[in-house]
């Protein structure tokens, strides 16, 4: 990053700039592998948030199915206790019975279609937590992937440092292990 003849360089940037220039054929690879790993990785991370993303929208989505059936609920409760008021008034005296009689069938009729609403919003909010679940199963795997590439690539600069051919074999083995968390977590494992 340059500006004003200001220049800020990553911890090992100037050794990946340097690998790339030279006619070194190890570094050169290296610096290859660490921008494809980079670039693997950046996708490992776009899928993780996308995933966690989704994870807090459909708990949100399930918080608002939860708390429309719990109103459905409340107003279930309300018309049960105007039917148990009305069932009351059929046994006090001089009252219209029929009339009291008709309110309790009314009701009855009124508290099945909302037992049905709120036990369909139930059961929404039951699918919503699953489907969040799911997705924060799938964000665990993506950020497991983007972790392994992140060690790969600080491999890959010990490496250019050190110039060990184990530390080499380390990253590609870090690497592939980081690839197959990300295939891992693309399949749904």
């Amino acid at each position: 990053m340059s500006g004003d003849g200001f220049h800020v360089h990553g911890p090992h940037d100037h050794e990946l700039e340097h690998a790339a220039q030279s006619g070194d054929k190890f570094s050169g690879k290296l610096a290859v592998t660490t921008a494809v790993l980079a670039t693997i990785g950046a996708l490992f991370g776009y899928q993780g948030g996308a995933t966690q993303n989704n994870a807090a929208l459909y708990k949100n989505n399930a918080a608002i199915s939860k708390t429309s059936a719990s109103n459905q609920w409340n107003y279930y409760q309300a018309k049960s206790n105007k039917q148990n008021l009305a069932e009351l008034a059929i046994s006090l005296p001089g009252v219209d019975v029929a009339r009291y009689k008709a309110e309790v069938e009314r009701y009855k009729a009124e508290k099945e279609e909302i037992k049905k609403k709120a036990e369909v919003l139930e059961a929404e909010s039951t699918d919503w937590e699953h489907k969040s679940d799911e997705q924060l199963h799938q964000h665990h795997r993506w950020a497991l992937a983007m972790t392994a590439e992140q060690i790969a690539i600080s491999l890959a600069a010990i490496t250019l440092l050190t110039r060990k051919k184990w530390l080499e074999y380390a990253a590609y083995g870090v690497a592939l292990l980081g690839i197959g968390l990300g295939i891992l977590a693309f399949l749904h494992f």
